[in-house]
């Protein structure tokens, strides 16, 4: 098999979420509120249980009720999304009803996100031996803006993110849209994430799959490089 393309998740994959105490410091900073140290530790974890941070830990406890329904087609449009992760902040009390919308505004920054390591060395590396690469995200917002602000939009020959579409992974018609997208055959393609069942709806239309680990940027320095390996 001759690998012609690649496509990458997002969260997890090539970027890292910032922790969920960094997330809740900057927005209260930005509200111009302040807890005590003590107080803004509890609503971190809290928060972190919850599994309010996109792109952070699942909830702890599953969503339940209409929230539980809303969980499940999360990814399929941006209302959706936003409604989904703001109802589970909103398990937690805050000092301001309004910073629930503005964590989640937070989240869809730039600054809340680092590309892991050696994102950067691989998507060029990938470039210049002219493979085609593709980013396949369930996501609510546009992530190009982040891509662009760390300098990896350049590699990147096509995005398929599943609120645009109102497809989320593993339904494998978003994977199949990328590949059209980059004009590859879904047999040449190589599919690279960190969720075992979104992101291995890709293997339905004959894509090779390779998993890693998402864990922390600073703690996976080297785990996109076998990616080249496999590219060869």
């Amino acid at each position: 098999m001759t690998i012609k393309g690649v496509l990458f998740d997002f969260s997890g994959t090539l970027f890292r979420a910032e922790s969920t105490e960094s997330w809740l410091r900057a927005a209260l900073t930005g509200s111009g509120l302040v807890l005590s140290e003590p107080e803004l530790l509890r609503a971190a974890e809290a928060l972190e249980r919850a599994g309010a941070l996109p792109g952070g830990a699942p909830p702890a406890e599953p969503p339940t009720g209409g929230l539980a329904e809303l969980w499940a087609v999360r990814d399929r449009s941006a209302e959706q999304h936003r409604a989904a992760f703001t109802g589970l902040s909103r398990r937690v009390a805050l000092p301001d009803p309004a910073l629930h919308d503005t964590l989640y505004d937070r989240h869809m920054t730039p600054a809340a996100w680092s590309p892991y390591p050696d994102a950067l060395e691989v998507l060029a590396a990938l470039r210049d031996r002219g493979v085609a690469v593709g980013v396949v995200s369930n996501i609510g917002w546009d992530l190009r803006p982040v891509f662009r602000a760390h300098g990896l939009d350049p590699y990147v020959g096509a995005y398929a993110l599943s609120y645009e579409h109102g497809v989320q992974k593993p339904d494998p018609r978003l994977f199949a849209l990328a590949c059209e997208a980059l004009g590859v055959d879904a047999r040449d393609v190589l599919m690279v994430g960190d969720d075992r069942r979104a992101d291995g709806g890709a293997a339905a239309l004959g894509c090779a799959v390779h998993f890693v680990d998402p864990l922390p940027a600073a703690a996976r320095p080297e785990g996109l490089r076998p990616v080249l390996n496999l590219v060869g």
